[in-house]
């Protein structure tokens, strides 16, 4: 056994969006419980502090508030939880957004590691899917029904659907 630091790689995955802004306007889709619900599903929330929990998708995802600086930086762990489970039997994630001004738009850019290899494709789907419902809500359109855009992205990523990683 080496008794010395070693550097390792760790998966990652990260998305930039231009959306509308200004940013207070996109931070109040990723922060404000009525407009999560927009893209994120129902029963989601955030208590809007360091510390505080996250809860989406019904309980399937849980986290803690890592970094809150509003309008500019939302950072957070990322759990999943399976139906009934207490502990969550897989490894917990950081996903992060950072909003920067550009001109009269906002560069989003989400950052979520570590992804293990069995999830990469799909957690790209995901996550596309997901800024796809956003960027439609963000810009004052009406979202099509998510499984528009998770087949569309399905392609584009060559996930199965009928094959999901577990």
């Amino acid at each position: 056994m080496n008794r010395l630091g070693e550097v390792i790689e760790v998966n990652a995955v990260r998305f930039k969006r231009l959306l509308p802004g200004p940013p207070d306007h996109v931070w109040s889709y990723l922060t404000e419980c009525g407009r999560l619900e927009t893209w994120f599903g129902k029963d989601g929330f955030i208590e809007p502090r360091e510390g505080g929990a996250i809860c989406f998708m019904e309980g399937h995802i849980k986290g803690v508030v890592t970094q809150w600086q509003p309008a500019k930086r939302l950072a957070y762990t990322w759990n999943v939880f399976d139906p009934g489970e207490e502990v969550s039997a897989h490894p917990e994630s950081y996903l992060s957004f950072e909003l920067q001004p550009a001109g009269e738009e906002v560069e989003l850019t989400l950052f979520h590691l570590p992804i293990p290899a069995p999830f990469q494709k799909q957690t790209c789907m995901g996550w596309h899917t997901f800024l796809d419902i956003l960027e439609a809500g963000v810009s004052g359109q009406t979202p099509q029904p998510r499984e528009v855009y998770t087949k569309a992205n399905a392609e584009k990523y060559g996930v199965d659907l009928n094959n999901l990683a577990g």
